[in-house]
């Protein structure tokens, strides 16, 4: 089994949203654990509503050319407009952040993902799962990583989080 992990973001009903994709991450792969759950802004567009955000460790046998085509699968399932509007309102996004010790190009897709060094909703949450994984390619752990983002505009959904977590490990 490998180990990977999953950003999970959405804006429209979010907490549904979030929820049902993880019960259908479940059917495919073995979750493992879920961050926190961050309530955040949405990038370029302050208009929209606010983004729930958490990052899952899972791990699967699929290579990662199929598990992205899992994930886009489940977004599809979900009611994920794609659109040339990268910053348009979604369902929910499914992104493949780290995928074992992959580095590079893997497949069609960039691992370690490249927004983990931006965005602090993915760093923070992957240093809360894994603080001491060193992200591949590089010399960096996830927690050094989330120390160097600001937590700004982030904020923590407990309560959400703690049910998501209990949904989890009920279901293993």
């Amino acid at each position: 089994m490998t180990r990977a992990f999953v950003g999970v973001g959405s804006n429209i009903e979010p907490a549904e949203n979030v929820r049902a994709a993880l019960r259908l991450l479940a059917k495919d792969t073995r979750v493992v654990a879920v961050s926190t759950v961050y309530e955040t802004e949405p990038e370029e567009r302050p208009e929209q509503p606010r983004y729930f955000n958490c990052v899952v460790e899972i791990e699967t046998e699929a290579p990662p050319r199929e598990l992205k085509r899992t994930l886009r699968a489940i977004e599809e399932r979900l009611g994920r407009v794609r659109s040339d509007d990268r910053y348009a309102p979604r369902a929910v996004d499914l992104d493949l952040l780290v995928y074992d010790d992959v580095a590079g190009q893997a497949e069609g897709t960039t691992l370690p993902n490249p927004d983990i060094v931006s965005r602090p909703y993915l760093a923070v949450a992957l240093a809360e799962l894994a603080p001491d994984l060193t992200l591949p390619g590089t010399d960096v752990t996830a927690a050094e990583m989330a120390k160097s983002l600001s937590r700004r505009g982030m904020r923590a959904l407990g309560e959400y989080s703690a049910a998501l977590k209990r949904e989890v490990a009920h279901g293993r």
